[in-house]
């Protein structure tokens, strides 16, 4: 069957073996039950076959892909042919998954935050997460403060999780070729981090601040905080400061605040 990447979809599969053999060479996955989202023509999920796992799920929301996926590995996979967007990973399995997945771009910011707002801090549904993203946009999950890339995406990803850099990808190791260069990074769950009433409320205080990051803080403080400088005095905030000045924890903190309110 000739399959045409969608771009509706976003896909863009992996060719490139050596990157395809970094990726499933990231953790040892003997024994374990992974996830694969977005496995395309399964370059990399016959890797990690390979490796033996205990289980493998795929979510493959193209009807065609996952008619292929089921003709080349028959029962080696589970394969669950619906949309990442709709899925509660919190149900697919017992134990705790390692994820795999070349997520599509035009989606990728949209899975994360979701796994990270859907996050059960009593039953945590994964164990390590290794994705790869448009490198833009990891430059921005993995920014620290006072860096232009620093940003609502930063503070969401970094509230929760351990993130670290494996390597780039140029265009080359995908087909059809994308026009940017991608990044894979490596997530872990942290064991210690802010609990919120809702999460929501971290969304909602990381959006008033950066709707005009150039900007002073002191206009978006008030708004949330109607002038009351003495939550500014608590948590030590210069007024006159940028929102990419701010680090990840006084927006936790600030969170708390106005959750308090």
């Amino acid at each position: 069957m000739s399959i045409i990447p969608k771009k509706s979809l976003g896909q863009n599969f992996l060719i490139d073996k050596d990157i395809i053999n970094k990726i499933a060479d990231t953790i040892n996955i003997k024994d374990k039950t992974v996830l694969e989202v977005g496995p395309g023509t399964g370059n990399l999920t016959s890797k990690l076959v390979e490796k033996n796992p205990k289980k493998i799920y795929v979510i493959e929301k193209d009807d065609k892909l996952a008619f292929l996926l089921n003709e080349k590995f028959k029962n080696k996979i589970n394969i669950i042919n619906d949309d990442i967007l709709q899925i509660n990973e919190n149900f697919l399995s017992d134990e705790k998954l390692i994820v795999f997945g070349n997520l599509p771009y035009n989606i990728s910011t949209e899975i994360l935050c979701k796994w990270i707002l859907n996050f059960d801090d009593q039953k945590i549904w994964f164990s390590n997460l290794i994705l790869m993203f448009q490198k833009e946009v990891a430059d921005r999950i993995i920014s620290n403060y006072n860096c232009s890339n620093y940003g609502r995406l930063s503070i969401l990803a970094n509230w929760k999780l351990k993130i670290k850099k494996i390597i780039d990808i140029k265009p080359e190791s995908f087909k059809p070729k994308p026009k940017i260069d991608s990044s894979l990074l490596f997530f872990s769950p942290k064991e210690n981090f802010f609990k919120f009433k809702d999460p929501c409320n971290l969304e909602k205080i990381t959006r008033v601040f950066f709707s005009h990051r150039r900007k002073m803080i002191k206009k978006p403080f008030n708004q949330l905080f109607i002038n009351d400088t003495k939550i500014a005095n608590k948590l030590g905030i210069d007024l006159n400061l940028r929102p990419q000045n701010l680090n990840f924890e006084t927006y936790y903190k600030l969170t708390e605040e106005y959750e308090k309110l």
